[in-house]
């Protein structure tokens, strides 16, 4: 028998400023737009690809939903980084920075978390070497 899914394809999240938004993930993270186009009832998307995965990010704007209210930890994206120090050099030249961190787990990950412009968290993780 076959899995009732068989792959993870795209994660949606709405937003307010369908630009802004976009801009944000291509300037601060380096995605790539793939494709984008409005829905028979309105909404305007944009497909991220996302480098060395399969999975997209696809943001939506619908000017009928009113503005986007993210609640404290109600979800997250996460990305890995190489290099914490490399990646928090890149924020400070955009003009950014994080929101919380960076903080070393026990198991010797770094992570810390960037707000995106509506407010949703990504979290950056930086592996240890092995």
């Amino acid at each position: 028998m076959s899995p009732v899914v068989c792959k993870f394809l795209h994660t949606r999240m709405r937003v307010s400023d369908l630009e802004k938004s976009v801009n944000f993930y291509k300037e601060t993270f380096g995605l790539e737009v793939s494709r984008s186009h409005e829905s028979p009832r309105g909404s305007k998307l944009v497909f991220l690809s996302v480098p060395n995965s399969e999975e997209e990010i696809e943001l939506t704007y619908f000017p009928g939903s009113g503005a986007v209210e993210v609640q404290e930890d109600l979800m997250h994206l996460a990305f890995q980084v190489e290099s914490m120090s490399d990646f928090q050099i890149h924020l400070e030249s955009i003009g950014q920075s994080f929101s919380e961190g960076p903080t070393e787990s026990s198991s010797g990950s770094v992570f810390a978390f960037v707000d995106a412009p509506d407010g949703y968290e990504i979290e950056v993780i930086e592996r240890p070497k092995i």
